[in-house]
C-alpha cells in the first residue's frame, strides 16, 4: 500500500461554489473535495494557472467558508474544464475549525 503524504483528510464534497481572482467578479465550479489546507474543484470555461491567487466560497454543512488560496495546480479534463488544487492562504479561525470538526467525522480508513 502507499503511504499517505496529505496532511489532512479530504471531505469529500459534490456542491457548487464560487470562486474569483481576488478582486474580479465570481464564476462558479463544483468542488470534489475539501479539507483544513485547501479545495479541489472544477471550473468550466475559465483559465487559472499555477500560483494564481483566488477566493473561494463554499459550504461545509450549513456553515459558509470563505477562504483566499493559491492555485497548487491545474489538470485540464477535456477542453473547457479544469480540475483544480487550490491551498490556502488565508482563512479565518471558525472557518478552520468548521473544516477541521467534519474531517474528524470522517470514518477512519
Amino acid at each position: 500500500m502507499g503511504h499517505e503524504r496529505r496532511k489532512y483528510p479530504r471531505i469529500p464534497t459534490d456542491q457548487v461554489i464560487s470562486f474569483s481572482m481576488v478582486d474580479d467578479r465570481d464564476q462558479l465550479g463544483i468542488s470534489k473535495d475539501v479539507s483544513p489546507g485547501g479545495i479541489r474543484f472544477e471550473a468550466v470555461g475559465c483559465e487559472l494557472g499555477l500560483g494564481d491567487t483566488i477566493r473561494v466560497t463554499f459550504n461545509v454543512g450549513d456553515q459558509t467558508v470563505v477562504a483566499v488560496g493559491r492555485v497548487s495546480w491545474a489538470t485540464e479534463t477535456d477542453p473547457i474544464t479544469t480540475d483544480i488544487g487550490l491551498s490556502f492562504v488565508e482563512i479565518d479561525p471558525e472557518s478552520l475549525r468548521i473544516l477541521e470538526e467534519a474531517g474528524e467525522l470522517l470514518p477512519s480508513v
